[in-house]
């Protein structure tokens, strides 16, 4: 197999800033969550924060599975993303910095169309907690042009990002690359992404199960409502149904796995946190690594955990390559 993990999700270049809680209140921002903005609204955010000389943090390439698909590279395993962005300057600096962290793609400079490339505002309050307001851009018509069949024919994994269940198109391409992998014995993982995909679109999260995928990636609310419970212990039988694994993150508290024939409780470590942007993206990339290059799920939680309390100790939704090398010294 020439990749570990085939990624399908949005191309958003993030810009995140440090917010005190008033700011929420005063624009009218629903705190914690991910919300889709447009271009003006989000645009207008911006520049209340630059009025009030929040710092911005650091712009990157993003997205929720990119995120993860970067991880995979950082480890050292072999990643491909499927995604889309526009022929402009956002674009291009997507593009150079995803292939600059060692990710393979279809994409090239002389192939972008034209139009706008999305854009995720991350808010970081002081009590470590993210907000996004997302303005989704020429990443809301990602499709199934935009999927590499040969590539994820050669894939141990396909990583398929819940936010693509907001777009007709994403959701779609989704479908076709879980057909896709499924009869060419490509192990399929899916990641609910955020509670209010499920709230809003939990039937087409529903599709993408279908008979089942091999598994899932949610936390401890996404996993109650996605099963329509209230406790997360009917919560993680009736996923049993739903995936062959699982991992269920718990915050501060660890997480739970399921590996096909017993539940591992993965301890957390304490740490202060400053930002969890990106912690979940970084467990689902640790894990990944972990269970392509010969770990046991419960070796891969136990480096996903480190991992994550290392994102979440730092601003931005990133390790940079040294301190993914270390972290797996560290593990051994």
């Amino acid at each position: 197999m020439k990749y570990d993990v085939f990624g399908i999700g949005n191309a958003l270049v993030d810009m995140e800033f440090k917010v005190k809680d008033n700011f929420f209140s005063d624009n009218k921002i629903e705190k914690s969550l991910m919300t889709l903005v447009e271009e003006e609204r989000q645009m207008q955010l911006v520049d209340e924060l630059h009025r009030l000389s929040a710092g911005e943090v650091k712009r990157q390439c993003g997205g929720s599975a990119a995120n993860t698909i970067i991880a995979v590279s950082q480890f050292g395993g072999k990643s491909f993303y499927s995604f889309k962005v526009a022929n402009d300057e956002t674009g291009h600096f997507y593009l150079k910095d995803i292939t600059d962290n060692g990710v393979d793609t279809k994409n090239t400079l002389g192939s972008l169309p034209e139009g706008n490339t999305g854009k995720c505002l991350v808010m970081v309050s002081d009590d470590a907690e993210r907000t996004m307001n997302t303005y989704l851009g020429i990443t809301a018509s990602f499709d199934k042009e935009q999927l590499d069949e040969q590539s994820l024919k050669n894939s141990k994994w396909l990583y398929v990002e819940g936010y693509l269940v907001a777009s007709p198109t994403g959701h779609e391409a989704a479908l076709e690359a879980v057909r896709i992998a499924k009869q060419n014995n490509v192990k399929t993982a899916l990641t609910l992404s955020d509670p209010s995909m499920v709230k809003f679109f939990k039937d087409n999260m529903i599709q993408i199960v279908g008979n089942g995928v091999d598994l899932i990636f949610c936390n401890e609310m996404e996993a109650m409502d996605f099963t329509g419970t209230n406790d997360l212990y009917d919560a993680r039988e009736k996923l049993k149904d739903l995936a062959k694994t699982f991992v269920i993150t718990l915050g501060k508290n660890g997480a739970i796995i399921w590996d096909g024939t017993m539940f591992i409780d993965i301890e957390p470590h304490q740490v202060k946190a400053v930002d969890t942007n990106g912690a979940g993206d970084m467990y689902a990339g640790a894990f990944l690594y972990g269970i392509t290059n010969g770990m046991t799920y419960a070796g891969a939680g136990a480096l996903a955990s480190l991992a994550s309390s290392k994102i979440v100790e730092k601003y931005g939704p990133r390790v940079d390559w040294t301190t993914a090398k270390d972290i797996l010294k560290e593990l051994k």
